[in-house]
């Protein structure tokens, strides 16, 4: 078991507030490619006690035994089960479908043709129909989730504020492990993480990139345990302005290719001219583009996936609403 990213080691679990017993919450999924989706879950899922226990599994279909039946069923008898509330707008096949989908078309001003639209409509839908968890869906921001995610904490007196830049395109674990090893160079970091527009990120990551919009990165970044603030729409280069606006005293990146400006020119020239940047090994080889080949390199499995995926969830829902409607003495398990 690993608990909050380092080894189990011994020490008794603390008691719930008042001295009653902690309430041990369980939690279990894929978690393939990790978004902003799957924080909200388990964010939610920490509301309801005091302790939460996450299950990583193989396969992130609907969870059915081998005869079909719910998993969950002896837990929902036992009136144990709670749901979190879905968040709309993301999913890990949504993600997955636009790495496959938008190759060619993706952050181009080109009409999509007929035969790309086509694809792109019929991707997550399997012979039976569509369902509510698999498909490609529409992002809406609103101020409420930008909430949920925020910390609402200004920095305070004797804290470090430093100073982050990036796309943080898909927030992996190589982004994880970078912000990890930025707030460990002081005791007491206050991380401000800014996030450049999606035409800028076009601009030096290529035409098929951001994957994720500006909006959906943000709230990626932030529900990241070493980040404090995120600026929406960072200018690309780290001005003397902005130093001095969210009074920086530390400004990092990563190992990977700095990208001049538009106009040639470093767009860390500032901070490196009063001393205060610094490169940061990161210590992990993942990076957006290593995911997005590795996507497009198995498409034809992750395609033959989701529609297996959706087929399974379809028959699920079928059941679960024949189930619903039969009167309530011909239900399985009651009496």
């Amino acid at each position: 078991m690993i608990r909050n990213g380092r080894g189990a080691a011994g020490g008794a679990e603390q008691p719930g507030p008042g001295g009653r017993r902690a309430v041990r919450v369980w939690c279990d999924g894929c978690y393939d490619m990790v978004h902003y989706g799957h924080s909200n879950q388990l964010r939610q899922a920490r509301a309801m006690g005091d302790y939460l226990i996450v299950g990583v599994h193989t396969d992130d279909d609907i969870t059915l035994t081998v005869d079909g039946r719910d998993t969950y069923e002896e837990v929902k008898q036992a009136g144990r089960y709670r749901e979190c509330k879905r968040t709309q707008g993301v999913s890990t096949t949504d993600l997955v479908g636009r790495m496959l989908l938008v190759t060619k078309a993706h952050h181009s001003s080109q009409e999509m043709s007929s035969e790309y639209r086509e694809y792109a409509d019929s991707f997550g839908k399997c012979p039976g129909g569509r369902n509510p968890w698999t498909g490609v869906s529409q992002f809406l921001q609103t101020s409420q989730k930008i909430i949920q995610f925020a910390s609402g904490k200004e920095p305070q007196p004797g804290e470090t504020v430093i100073y982050v830049a990036g796309a943080f395109d898909l927030f992996h674990i190589g982004h994880v492990d970078f912000l990890e090893k930025v707030h460990r160079l002081a005791d007491r970091p206050y991380i401000i993480a800014g996030l450049h527009f999606d035409q800028e990120v076009n601009r030096y990551k290529g035409k098929n990139y951001p994957i994720m919009n500006l909006h959906e990165r943000t709230l990626s970044v932030l529900a990241c345990r070493y980040v404090s603030e995120v600026v929406i729409g960072a200018p690309y280069a780290v001005t003397a302005e902005l130093l001095s606006h969210f009074k920086v005293d530390l400004v990092c990146h990563g190992k990977t290719e700095i990208i001049p400006d538009g106009d040639g020119s470093d767009p860390y020239q500032e901070p490196k001219r009063r001393g205060i940047f610094r490169q940061i090994d990161s210590g992990s080889n993942l990076t957006t583009d290593l995911i997005v080949q590795r996507i497009i390199t198995n498409r034809l499995e992750y395609e033959a996936r989701n529609q297996k995926k959706e087929a399974k969830e379809l028959a699920f829902l079928e059941a679960a609403r024949r189930q619903a409607a039969q009167p309530l003495g011909e239900r399985d398990g009651d009496f």
